[in-house]
């Protein structure tokens, strides 16, 4: 294993390091203003939720690596508390790509990446028509980490008002992940899409106890076929199926009973792979 001390290396590898490791990391394409009324734009994937109640979101406008500036949007939010956060999917992706651009101060990101500004019903910097989800919010606090090239300033952001695109809506009157078609930046020039195959469900293990891994049978927990993520589903079951359950199990299924060790392994992991996590259980103590 490659061990590296972040202080042995330049601020510059040991950005690309993380940034290649820490991912994928939602965007937010903040919009702000200076006191003169001059709006600036521009995408921070240094950025995520991190309360509900109060619901703070925080991004990060970290300083230059290059020459340790500082960002328009930083200095916007000293002069007028404010912004909007923009949520990025993939029908705009390129356009907020553009909007990172390093334009001089005073140049408008909205016009130079064709973006349709939408006035804020309770912050005085716009929105972004074009995004599904857009969050009007008043600054608590930005906290300075440092003065050294690379370092945050984490912009604590409390949700004022939420705007929601209805075309990202379900039945039920909540986003749906599918339509939402969410992008997450990943390291270099890279960006995942969060729609279609790459969506998936895991239940979650706070709704009851699950038995855990270690309370599995030798015979499944040091399988050569079943991975770490197969495992974790079997252990996340409340109970391991009786010996009622197992036998009338074997009567009514004989022909896959008898199949040898590793055939059983390789078709319950790929019921696994499909979410049936009960059968599974049930051929593998067959």
């Amino acid at each position: 294993m490659t061990t590296i001390d972040p202080a042995s290396i330049t601020p510059a590898l040991l950005q690309q390091y993380l940034q290649h490791a820490v991912v994928p990391r939602p965007i937010c394409l903040a919009s702000t203003i200076d006191k003169q009324g001059n709006v600036n734009l521009s995408p921070f994937s240094f950025f995520n939720m991190f309360s509900t109640n109060p619901p703070v979101c925080i991004f990060s406008p970290a300083r230059r690596v290059r020459d340790n500036t500082i960002k328009h949007t930083l200095e916007n939010l000293y002069e007028v508390p404010e912004c909007v956060i923009n949520i990025v999917n993939y029908n705009m992706v390129q356009q907020t790509s553009l909007s990172s651009v390093e334009y001089a101060k005073g140049v408008n990101e909205f016009s130079k990446a064709g973006f349709t500004p939408l006035p804020s019903e309770l912050v005085q910097p716009p929105r972004v028509k074009e995004s599904p989800v857009q969050l009007e919010c008043t600054i608590t606090k930005i906290i300075e980490l440092a003065q050294t090239p690379g370092a945050g300033n984490l912009v604590l952001a409390e949700v004022k008002l939420i705007h929601i695109q209805p075309e990202v809506l379900n039945e039920n009157g909540q986003i749906d992940q599918q339509k939402l078609d969410a992008v997450a930046r990943m390291g270099g020039d890279w960006y995942c899409r969060a729609s279609g195959d790459n969506l998936f469900k895991v239940a979650k293990p706070n709704t009851h106890i699950g038995i855990g891994i270690d309370a599995l049978p030798d015979i499944v927990k040091h399988s050569q076929w079943l991975t770490g993520n197969h495992l974790g589903q079997l252990g996340n079951v409340t109970n391991l199926p009786d010996e009622t359950a197992i036998n009338e199990y074997r009567q009514h299924n004989s022909q896959i009973s008898l199949l040898p060790l590793q055939e059983k392994h390789v078709l319950a992991a790929t019921l696994l792979n499909e979410g049936d996590v009960v059968t599974a259980l049930l051929i593998l103590l067959s």
